[in-house]
Order: C-alpha cells, then sequence, then structure tokens
C-alpha cells in the first residue's frame, strides 16, 4: 500500500474487502527466507517454534475500536515480523459502523483468524463465528493465556446456550495482576475542591467522616461567599432520573460496602435494599442540616446532567459526591482553563466504625476482546500469537515501547520517560508509526502490575504520572505524600466473585420494581433534604411509607438468584 493520510488509511480500512484492508507492511516472504535465526532465550521470541521468521505466518485481523491504524512504517509492526515472522493484515471498524459489519460477517459465514469484538450483544459468539477455545486452552501449551484466566475462568465463560458453553473470547481490559496502579480514581468518593484543602491548612484528611466534609465546605463558603463573581455553591447534588444514585448511593460507602448499586450485599452474600433503612436516614439528615445552613445548592433538585456539568466547569462548586467519570469533562475544562485549584481530591468520609471502600477493581468486560473464527485454518497460530502477546516482555513493547526509545529504566528497575518521550507519547503521529494501539486496544493486558513491579502503562506508573502534574497539583501531591490521586482512596481488594450486583441482568418484572424505586426516591426524598428540620422526621417517614408500598422483594430476590448464579458458575 502506498503510503497515504492517517484519514484516508481509516477509510480504506473501513470499506476495503479484508484481504485489502489496512495491511500492516510489505508481502509475507516465501518460506526461503533469509531471516536471522532468534537465540533460544530471546524474550520476544516464540520458545515454542511455532511462530519463527523461518516459517512467516500472516494472519487477518478484524477489530471493533477507535484507535487509528498502524502506519506503513510502523516499528512494532517491523518487530512482529522479526522476532515472530508474523504479519498482521486488518480491518478495522469503528463502533458506529458495526452493527452492519457484525450483519455482514455473519451473513457471510467466513471470518478472519482472530476476531475483537467489543459487541455487547454476543452476536458473532452466539452467531457461530468464535472457535470455543477450552480443549486449546487445558493442553497446557499456552502457559501466558492459562494465566490469564487462572481464577477468572468461569467469569470469562460463556453460559448462554445459544452455543456450547466454554471459553470464547479472551478479554480486553481489567484482568488486574499484582496491586491496582493508576494515576486518576475515576471511581466513588466525596469530592472537594483542591483550594478548600489549601486555606485550611493541608488538614489530615484521614478518617474522614461528614461532619468533618462539611465543615471545611461550611468554613471555606463563609470565608469566600463568592468565586470569580458568582455564588460559592457548597455542595452540589445530581438527583434526576438516570443519575440520582449520586444522592442515593452514600448510604452504602458511608456504611463500609462497596458499589453495588442499590443494595448492600453482607459476608453471606445476601443482598438488601437500603434505601429506607436507618444507614439511609443518617445521610439524609445530615444533607437536610447542611441544605438549612445554605451549603446544599437549592437548585440541585431540579438540574440535568448537563447543567450539574456547567455548574461544575465554573469552579463555583466546592464539593459533591460523584463518580470521577461522570465530571471528568467538568474537569478538563478547569485544568484547560488553569484553574487547578479549582478541580478536586477524593475523600472517604464513613460512618463511626466502618472502613472506607469507595475504590473497587475495575471490574472485567468479559464479552469484550479477541476470539478465534471459526472458520480459521490456523487456530494453533493464531492462539500462539495471543499467548505470545499476553508475555511480559510483549506486553512492555505494546504498553512502553522499546527500552532506549520510548522510556527509560532507572537504577531501581523502574521505568521512566524523558520530557521528550512523554511529548511523543502525546503525538497521534509518532503513535501511528510506533505504536499498535488499535491491536492493543481489543487485545487481552497485563493490567495492574508486571513481576518487577512496574505500572502496565506509563499512565499507571506513579512517578510517571506525578511527572506529568502542573505545579499546583504537584503542591497538593507533596502536602499530602502522594504521587497519584488513586493513592487518596483505598487500596481496592479482589472484587467478591459475584461483584457488581449492579450488573446482574433483570427480568422484566424486577425492572419495573427497580424503576418504582427510582421514581420514589427522586419524587420524595428532595422534599426531605428541603424542609425545615423540625419537619425531617415527618417527611422521612412519608418517604418510607411511599417506598414500602413497592413490592421490593422482587427486586431482591432477583438480584440474590444473580449473586448465587454467578457464585456458582464464576468461581474456578
Amino acid at each position: 500500500m502506498r503510503k497515504t493520510s492517517k484519514r484516508l488509511a481509516l477509510a480504506l480500512a473501513l470499506t476495503l474487502p479484508l484481504s485489502l484492508a489496512a495491511c500492516a507492511g510489505q508481502d509475507e516472504p516465501d518460506s526461503g527466507s533469509t531471516a536471522p535465526a532468534l537465540a533460544a532465550d530471546d524474550p520476544l521470541g516464540d520458545a515454542s517454534g511455532t511462530l519463527t521468521p523461518q516459517n512467516p505466518t500472516t494472519l487477518s485481523v478484524w477489530l471493533t475500536t477507535s484507535q487509528q491504524v498502524p502506519a506503513p512504517d510502523n516499528k512494532i509492526t517491523q518487530l512482529l515480523k522479526d522476532k515472530l515472522g508474523v504479519t498482521l493484515e486488518y480491518e478495522i471498524v469503528t463502533p458506529d459502523n458495526v452493527d452492519q459489519k457484525i450483519g455482514v460477517m455473519l451473513a457471510g459465514g467466513e471470518y478472519p483468524d482472530l476476531i475483537g469484538t467489543t459487541d455487547l450483544k454476543m452476536r458473532l459468539l452466539e452467531g457461530g463465528a468464535l472457535l470455543r477455545l477450552d480443549d486449546m486452552l487445558d493442553s497446557g501449551d499456552y502457559e501466558n493465556l492459562a494465566t490469564h484466566v487462572d481464577g477468572y475462568r468461569g467469569k470469562m465463560s460463556y453460559t448462554g446456550g445459544e452455543v456450547d458453553d466454554g471459553l470464547y473470547i479472551f478479554p480486553n481490559y481489567n484482568r488486574v495482576y499484582g496491586e491496582v496502579t493508576g494515576g486518576t480514581h475515576y471511581g466513588t468518593a466525596f469530592w472537594i475542591q483542591k483550594r478548600v484543602l489549601e486555606d485550611a491548612g493541608w488538614p489530615d484528611i484521614t478518617n474522614m467522616t461528614l461532619d468533618k466534609y462539611f465543615g471545611m465546605i461550611e468554613d471555606y463558603a463563609a470565608k469566600n461567599p463568592e468565586t470569580d463573581g458568582q455564588k460559592t455553591i457548597g455542595f452540589e447534588l445530581l438527583t434526576s432520573v438516570g443519575y440520582e444514585w449520586g444522592m442515593t448511593n452514600p448510604p452504602a460507602f458511608l456504611s463500609g460496602h462497596p458499589n453495588n448499586g442499590g443494595v448492600i450485599v453482607d459476608d453471606n452474600d445476601k443482598a438488601t435494599i437500603y434505601a429506607n433503612t436507618d444507614v439511609a436516614k443518617e445521610w439524609y439528615t445530615k444533607l437536610n442540616e447542611e441544605y438549612n445552613k445554605g451549603i446544599v445548592d437549592p437548585e440541585s433538585f431540579t438540574l440535568t446532567h448537563d447543567q450539574y456539568n456547567a455548574k461544575i466547569a465554573t469552579g463555583a462548586v466546592l464539593g459533591m459526591h460523584d463518580q470521577g467519570w461522570n465530571f471528568q469533562t467538568s474537569t478538563q475544562s478547569l485544568q484547560a482553563a488553569g484553574q487547578d485549584s479549582y478541580t478536586y481530591v477524593p475523600l472517604m468520609p464513613v460512618y463511626e466504625g466502618a472502613e472506607p471502600y469507595y475504590a473497587d477493581r475495575d471490574v472485567m468486560n468479559t464479552n469484550q476482546g479477541f476470539g478465534i473464527s471459526s472458520t480459521t485454518d490456523k487456530s494453533e497460530q493464531a492462539m500462539r500469537f495471543l499467548d505470545t502477546m499476553l508475555s511480559e516482555p510483549w506486553q512492555k513493547v505494546l504498553s512502553w515501547g522499546i527500552e532506549g526509545e520510548d522510556y527509560e529504566v532507572g537504577d531501581d528497575g523502574m521505568f521512566y520517560r524523558t520530557e521528550q518521550q512523554r511529548t511523543n507519547g502525546k503525538d497521534l503521529t509518532w503513535r501511528s508509526s510506533n505504536r499498535l494501539d488499535a491491536l492493543l486496544d481489543v487485545l487481552p493486558k497485563h493490567n495492574g502490575q508486571f513481576t518487577d513491579g512496574n505500572a502496565y502503562s506509563p499512565d499507571d506508573q506513579p512517578d510517571e504520572f506525578y511527572a506529568t502534574l502542573s505545579d499546583y497539583d504537584k503542591t497538593v501531591m507533596e502536602a499530602y505524600d502522594k504521587q497519584t490521586w488513586r493513592q487518596f482512596v483505598n487500596t481496592p481488594p479482589e472484587n467478591a466473585v459475584y461483584y457488581p450486583a449492579w450488573s446482574i441482568t433483570l427480568s422484566d418484572e424486577a425492572n419495573e420494581v427497580n424503576q418504582q424505586i427510582a421514581d420514589t426516591t427522586v419524587q420524595n426524598l428532595p422534599k426531605a433534604i428541603s424542609g425545615s428540620v423540625a419537619d425531617f422526621d415527618a417527611n422521612w417517614q412519608a418517604y418510607v411509607d411511599t417506598f414500602d408500598q413497592i413490592d421490593v422483594k422482587v427486586y431482591e430476590d432477583a438480584i440474590n438468584a444473580g449473586i448465587q448464579d454467578r457464585i456458582k458458575n464464576w468461581s474456578e
């Protein structure tokens, strides 16, 4: 293929037949190739001898991804040829075009060797496009893949009944090795603006309680009634249907439980709704007090999601309970304006006697990742390729790059980058020639840590993340002896087998009850929060009386059945 622009390359990848789509490199060498033999101990070689430069292999690869096509001069593409004799022929389809392409593939009944799918409906799997991999995996020949599924095989395996039960897809994200790492906390917290902590003299934020949290906000708001000409807002809520969890989920976290949605799951794996219980009442009592002090924004109960984010983006909001991803665009807007002091630190208030459990381990997307097609005649080579890509040496190449070119290794063995290497990593043109982002997006990954203690990627390496921060944010970190925002929350333990309960598929009847619960909370709790302190108990009881008319047992029974089903089928 002639060298062309990235936009034209992407267009070709979306429209050309598979045999022509986005070929990554020159024609496959013939069997008489004179490529040099690899040393037996080459960490990037295939010790089994299946993939070698002396016996070149071309694998057709279908990817659903928004990542760009690799450039023809991509150095990792060349490394695959030099070390493994592998040439990849890509067909890359963006998510907005995938429905049509899946239909065409299933109708034709012929598939590429490797299929990278992100289809939540599992149409390719249930349509017979993917090969059941259990027998190959059980052969003992694929050590890296076997390690990858160890302890999670039940969870990764299909049990839907449309085709034989078994393992068809190796998930692309959130199989975590070692400790969870990462620079940014995208999960749940009670967020507080950095300027509030600065004004308070960088106070101790361990053993946080609701009284301490709101106390800091009250003190700052009293001294700073305006922010850049606007009224300072102490605490913001998002209560619209679909986002009401910002108002309703805190009782679970305050009582020391992770995010299971509308239920608390006890040590015996029994789920119970908490929306009308004392742990909830304690939270809403505090909100009512803060509302009457003028701290909770009275407009909270009418805001749309966009309006909520727009308020945060003004910098006038001192705190809120939310998940980090939900206001990420507002954070980015504040950062772009150089207003880092208006961005947020995650805090974890809990009731007396509870331990914080705000951060969980990222949940595996078990129906997204790579499978091997049912029509390929190269199943062994395809399986070997996936296994080899999961080796630590290749994972480091794919995520960090080439040592000495894309990153350095310190005397302590930890990886770091120079300023120029960090700049390169943000340049899409550079990445097209030096990374295989589209392939890596769908490949199974060694998320977490490598055995040498380095993080899976530069963005997850604490020192590297710290080096990219603004001077102000570094001041915040230094005040609390941290390097990442994720270090401000608890270290996530292993998730329970069933976790999270909120993702359990519900029957129509249970879904209807769940909607009734959401509607009841949105319609009744704002009155309890915004009423006078003297009227709170009466308003709370009116809410409970309405809530008790809902047949919540239907929902609880469905969640508990789902928990037990997962424990049975997801345990290894």
